[in-house]
């Protein structure tokens, strides 16, 4: 495979017997490790090159054959199993962080004494090909968190500092991977902590229309959004264990549950600066304004949850989450929260499905309210969650029957007085629905 890294074939037979290959990983690891040693690096003109397309006929092909030699080690990696990783004293997979992993070296020198220090090393190398550091990240997610987060923890904190993008999003995509593949394993890693506070900094970044500043601000939404669908699966997955049951119960009351935290941000506009459990901050009194857009950044974050969660929690995501929002829509006073969080509750009807039954006619009452008020944005959020509604499964539709005639009437006072064609357009086909037999 490393005489020809671009043979398919060979790459569809390392898949076939990646199982086989655990037998002899640390064998396999060692020549990956010999391989990577010997391979040059890249230069900031040779990938300059590369992005922009200016080279010649002739450099093309030595580029390829540049990036498949790069591509080369880490698609071996990927193809060995997920316990591969979870020996934290093989030294050809952890190396000199074998004896560091229990004094939480958070300034690591980055080399290739082992195959973890290659991924990070890689995955943060900002003259790499872009498949190749976007593969490397991914790999990072399965080294062990004990690991992986006090690296990681380390370069994003720089990375936040300096402002560096590229690196951020690295980091993100890593603990993102870690949290799908390790689930409450990572979660509870004490960095966990740390690496939400600087989630949060990014967050309240001013946008300024950075197409950058956005694609990692997105990131940041989903990597919170994944730590709740852990917590809840975590939860879920608690039957007989009274100790665990007491740590999750003490987990919320001290606020530390995510899911609470963001809803709490959400609906908040005066952040605390004091004692805030969720980042292991004491002893302050003042407090300052959140801005909009974070608070938005909240109501994203409940929306990417509605998308990722997995089935076995759905209702239970939706009876920690619908009952708050619709009641603190009755308080909130901006009209772009309100109008975000029908969006959120549109999401949530359109991904949860059954899971919203309990509360589908208080959706419906919400919608409707919506539509009353002054604000565009959340006439149309209103008249797309009643499309929702109306679009779910049949015990749904039973259950807001009732109140049919009241949308009725609202609808047809919108779709001929609207200001804006498409909400009249919508609500008029909304209308059409109602009414049909």
């Amino acid at each position: 495979m490393f005489a020809d890294p671009s043979n398919a074939a060979i790459v569809k037979l390392f898949s076939y017997i990646s199982e086989d290959l655990a037998n002899v990983v640390d064998l396999v690891l060692h020549h990956v490790l010999l391989h990577v040693r010997e391979q040059k690096g890249i230069d900031e003109s040779f990938l300059s090159k590369w992005e922009c397309r200016t080279y010649t006929s002739d450099e093309y092909d030595e580029m390829q054959r540049t990036l498949f030699d790069h591509l080369c080690p880490l698609l071996i990696i990927k193809m060995l199993p997920m316990k591969t990783f979870d020996d934290l004293n093989s030294s050809v997979m952890y190396g000199h962080f074998s004896q560091n992993k229990m004094h939480g070296s958070r300034s690591p020198e980055l080399d290739h004494d082992c195959i973890a220090s290659f991924l990070l090393s890689r995955a943060l190398c900002e003259f790499e090909f872009e498949d190749v550091r976007k593969l490397s990240a991914e790999l990072c997610g399965r080294i062990h968190p004990q690991v992986l987060f006090p690296v990681i923890c380390s370069k994003l904190d720089m990375s936040v500092d300096s402002k560096n993008v590229l690196k951020i999003k690295t980091c993100l995509f890593s603990i993102c991977t870690s949290l799908m593949v390790r689930g409450r394993e990572s979660l509870s890693h004490p960095l966990m902590h740390t690496i939400k506070r600087m989630v949060e900094t990014v967050l309240l970044w001013p946008c300024l229309n950075a197409d950058s500043v956005s694609k990692v601000q997105h990131g940041c939404i989903d990597c919170l959004a994944l730590m709740i669908c852990v917590e809840l699966q975590a939860e879920e997955s608690i039957t007989d264990s009274t100790s665990d049951r007491i740590r999750i119960i003490g987990k919320k009351a001290a606020g530390d549950s995510i899911v609470t935290y963001v809803m709490n941000q959400f609906f908040h506009d005066r952040k605390e600066q004091t004692s805030n459990p969720e980042f292991g901050e004491e002893n302050c009194e003042s407090v300052a304004a959140v801005p909009l857009s974070f608070r938005l950044c909240m109501g994203n974050v409940l929306i990417s949850t509605c998308q990722k969660i997995s089935e076995s929690c759905k209702k239970h995501f939706a009876a920690q989450v619908l009952p708050f929002l619709i009641d603190s829509l009755k308080f909130e006073l901006k009209s772009e929260i309100r109008a975000a969080c029908i969006q959120v509750l549109f999401s949530a009807v359109y991904h949860l499905r059954s899971a919203v039954l309990p509360y589908a006619y208080d959706l419906l009452k919400t919608s409707l309210k919506a539509l009353r008020k002054e604000s565009g944005k959340e006439r149309m959020a209103g008249a797309k969650l009643i499309a929702s509604l109306m679009a779910s499964e049949d015990v749904i539709l039973e259950n807001i029957a009732v109140g049919l005639l009241e949308a009725r009437s609202v609808l047809s006072t919108v779709s001929s007085s609207d200001p804006s064609p498409e909400l009249r357009q919508l609500c008029s086909k909304l209308l059409a629905c109602i009414s049909s037999p």
